[in-house]
């Protein structure tokens, strides 16, 4: 699901009081999914063709398995994975649940186009809602930035537990997390060379001022180049969407070692994700869904972590280390993300010293 705006995140309004959530909000539901009861977030996604049509496709292609199936839209918004199912193939019940007053407005589309046969649209949390029965596929559009954000992931892998049959499917099935180690000059130069010399006068003494106040956040819908990238983009979290249990969320880790293919000024990491649908037939393709830059754009754009001194490095130098994705305990749809890295140089043999450097998304 998208969040409230790709380029200002979700943020509840209680985050400047910075005051221990009641047990009630530790989700900030109200708004949360108030957010989504609007068709300014809809109108985002479903603009998003990279987004929507990957859905449609992965319907289309196993149009043939699903019929007859039982199938769970998660998080359905307006219903449009539903209607894909009801229109294109023929399974014998789709569940749209939307946790948003957005499902009133989804059940008048249901109607709309004919489909209220086959979609029942359900409004409520999944964790508080009874199915009829067992579903034979679970499809959701649960992804954030960074792939975790708002952590919509969670409710997907209850629905799963409770309500999937064994040896069902799960669309997506499988999600990476992708980084890379990047150039930034025009972040560089805007947030902080600007303060050398504006208008003549030296105002350099505002540059740790705005490192701390502009890099000690990762920037959402960055658009990455692909000449920014220093080396090859890796996957550093991988996640089996029938595998993976809600406490394993609480703490993910990640570990890189980025080969430098051009000399260049390490500005900092810009991440990214990909999921995966694997087909309902034994051995059938997968199909993907990328986020990164040398795919069509999505409204994910990309995440971009700035450091606070870029380093040059040069061809053949390696940057290592690690990357945690930290749950937040309290504000339970944030996280924190850590990186621990060095440089070693390939020309000397040397290696730089640790840095550490933890980026909240948003407490």
């Amino acid at each position: 699901m998208a969040l409230i705006r790709r380029n200002v995140p979700y943020v509840p309004s209680s985050y400047l009081q910075r005051q221990e959530p009641d047990q009630d909000d530790f989700w900030q539901d109200e708004e949360y999914f108030g957010s989504y009861g609007t068709l300014r977030l809809h109108l985002e996604m479903l603009s998003d063709k990279p987004r929507t049509e990957t859905y449609r496709q992965v319907i289309l292609s196993n149009r043939a398995t699903l019929k007859d199936k039982v199938v769970l839209d998660l998080g359905c918004g307006t219903g449009i994975i539903s209607l894909f199912c009801a229109s294109f193939a023929e399974p014998a019940a789709v569940y749209a649940v939307e946790a948003s007053t957005m499902a009133e407005y989804t059940e008048r589309l249901v109607k709309a186009n004919g489909c209220e046969g086959i979609v029942t649209v359900l409004q409520g949390r999944m964790e508080e809602l009874t199915l009829p029965e067992r579903v034979d596929v679970l499809v959701s559009e649960w992804m954030g930035n960074c792939l975790l954000f708002e952590f919509m992931l969670e409710s997907v892998l209850h629905a799963r537990d409770r309500w999937l049959k064994e040896g069902g499917m799960m669309w997506p099935s499988l999600a990476s997390i992708t980084m890379v180690p990047c150039e930034a000059f025009n972040d560089f130069s805007e947030k902080v060379e600007f303060w050398e010399k504006p208008y003549g006068l030296d105002f350099s003494c505002l540059q740790p001022v705005a490192k701390q106040e502009f890099f000690s956040k990762p920037k959402f819908s960055h658009q990455i180049q692909p000449e920014d990238c220093l080396c090859t983009p890796s996957d550093v979290i991988t996640l089996n969407m029938h595998t993976l249990q809600v406490s394993d969320l609480e703490k993910l880790n990640g570990e890189f070692c980025f080969k430098v293919e051009k000399t260049g000024v390490f500005h900092g990491f810009t991440a990214w994700f990909s999921v995966g649908f694997h087909g309902l037939e034994r051995d059938g393709p997968t199909m993907i869904l990328d986020t990164g830059p040398h795919s069509a754009p999505t409204h994910w754009k990309q995440t971009l972590f700035m450091l606070d001194e870029p380093a040059t490095v040069h061809t053949g130098d390696c940057i290592s280390g690690t990357v945690v994705f930290q749950r937040n305990p309290f504000w339970r749809r944030h996280l924190t993300i850590t990186f621990e890295w060095s440089i070693n140089s390939n020309s000397t043999g040397h290696s730089s010293q640790s840095q550490l450097k933890t980026f909240p998304m948003w407490r």
